[in-house]
């Protein structure tokens, strides 16, 4: 049998117990065709990158899978009529994950770079020096030649 993980987004308004009623049903599905679903995580209600079907957040849950194809197959055929499913991808894997996944894990913000991603800007603040500094002076407005306008004629 092949390993699987599998991420489906179910809508805002479904309960997380509504969501680990889908979670039951599938897991019968896929037990049902000869599979077995190993761990399973709930990532919670997470706002969506953009809207889908008018939902602007959904429930995320990661399942590893251990299953033929066939179970796969018609648990997402099942996924695709269920109106409270969103959205749901199924990754084939050489082998699961120990441990939490990546969304689990506790991230240590004193790592993070300050600032977030503009770089350094050294002791200057967003506006003080501008982006003119690398086209040189600007020069004094009395410097320059002026043109003639057709109203000053």
């Amino acid at each position: 049998m092949a390993l699987y993980e599998h991420v489906f987004l179910a809508r805002q308004d479904v309960s997380a117990q509504q969501v680990e009623a889908l979670v039951e049903h599938y897991k019968g599905v896929l037990e049902a065709n000869g599979g077995s679903v190993g761990r399973v995580e709930s990532w919670g209600l997470k706002s969506l990158t953009y809207r889908i079907n008018k939902n602007r957040k959904a429930h995320y849950t990661l399942m590893d899978i251990n299953a033929p194809a066939a179970a796969v197959h018609e648990m997402e055929r099942q996924m695709r009529i269920n109106e409270d499913v969103l959205r749901y991808m199924t990754i084939a894997v050489e082998e699961h994950e120990d441990g939490p996944s990546a969304m689990m894990q506790k991230r240590d913000r004193d790592d993070r770079p300050r600032g977030g991603d503009r770089g350094d800007r050294g002791d200057r603040g967003p506006r003080e020096g501008g982006f003119r500094d690398d086209r040189g002076p600007r020069g004094d407005r009395e410097d320059r030649p002026r043109r003639p306008r057709e109203d000053r004629v």
